[in-house]
């Protein structure tokens, strides 16, 4: 999105969100920091102009620790308690449909849907699309929004925003052109930028280094995967039961580490479900035999996933064997 389409479309944004009488914001299933941010940020927003306004996601049933720290929680409500109608939808971080779950039941309702995101993967689902793969998260699109509509970026505000900035960014390591000013823009505010950040992706319980352990004991390397190399590793279902699903989203930080490998994935095995898999694709911006880096989010679309160049995942069906040889088999 760029130049006047940009304008235009951001313009239809504010007025969707100005004209609203109620509003609901969807974050996607096993939300993170990005959608959580972006939604409370937003709902943070609405509710200063007087608007009623809820936030919720599909799954799982609570949200993970290091999120409950964000302001605006008081404004989350169970999935059950989500509107069936509504005037304004709104959508933050959503690639596509699906990634909202069993709540994606509720865009029919809406007489307006706003689509707010920044994955390379969508093509607009909503009544107005506010998408800009070149943002580093999707926090900065809802920034560039309420500055638009003349919101004040407060502290509290602040806060969401920056973690989601922080998060997408993996503390800065993927910045793009803008990330660093609106980082200062949101500190300045009074936020405690470092401990923000230490809550997020330095925190874990100690039960997440026993798991980690045989999660690692798992991990292979395949030199001369796709020419870069793949390192993957298996989080089993049983492995899972005292931690939770940000302990074990963290695993494919530390397995992407591997020199010998531009790809690195993750395969995480359902709970209750032993067929069902969901997998983390992580690629460097630059490897050996590929100087771009591989786009990752191309591979998880043969898998019927996506997500961003760098950064992406899918859901597969199938024992440990088979799921990990259909990814090598794809890989080459």
């Amino acid at each position: 999105m760029t130049g006047a389409r940009n304008a235009m479309v951001l313009d239809a944004a504010v007025a969707a969100v100005a004209a609203a009488r109620s509003v609901t914001v969807l974050c996607h299933v096993q939300p993170d920091a990005d959608t959580i941010g972006s939604g409370l940020a937003l709902a943070l927003a609405l509710e200063r102009k007087g608007v009623p306004v809820a936030v919720s996601f599909a799954e799982p049933a609570e949200l993970p620790a290091s999120l409950r720290t964000l302001p605006g929680g008081h404004l989350l409500v169970a999935p059950a308690d989500v509107p069936l109608e509504v005037d304004l939808l709104v959508v933050v971080d959503c690639g596509a449909r699906s990634r909202l779950g069993a709540l994606a039941d509720r865009l029919p309702g809406a007489a307006t849907t706003l689509v707010i995101d920044h994955h390379r993967a969508n093509d607009g689902f909503g009544t107005v699309d506010l998408i800009d793969e070149s943002a580093a998260s999707t926090t900065e699109l809802v920034t560039r929004l309420l500055d638009a509509w003349g919101i004040p970026i407060d502290a509290d505000i602040a806060h969401c925003l920056f973690a989601g900035l922080v998060t997408d960014t993996g503390s800065f390591r993927w910045a793009r052109t803008g990330s660093h000013a609106m980082a200062e823009r949101l500190l300045a505010t009074g936020i405690d930028g470092a401990e923000i950040t230490r809550v997020l992706l330095d925190t874990h319980p100690f039960s997440w280094l026993p798991m980690l352990s045989k999660v690692l004991s798992t991990a292979v390397v395949i030199p001369s995967a796709a020419g870069v190399g793949l390192v993957y590793a298996l989080v089993r279902a049983a492995d899972t039961h005292d931690v939770g699903p940000e302990e074990v989203e963290s695993v494919i930080d530390v397995v992407r580490t591997t020199a010998e490998a531009g790809i690195a994935a993750v395969f995480k095995e359902a709970r209750g479900q032993n067929d069902r898999w969901t997998v983390s694709l992580r690629s460097r911006d630059s490897a050996p035999g590929a100087a771009d880096g591989v786009d990752v989010a191309a591979i998880a679309g043969l898998f019927g996933g996506g997500g961003h160049r760098f950064a992406a995942g899918y859901t597969t069906y199938g024992n440990a064997v088979d799921v990990v040889q259909a990814l090598v088999t794809e890989l080459g």
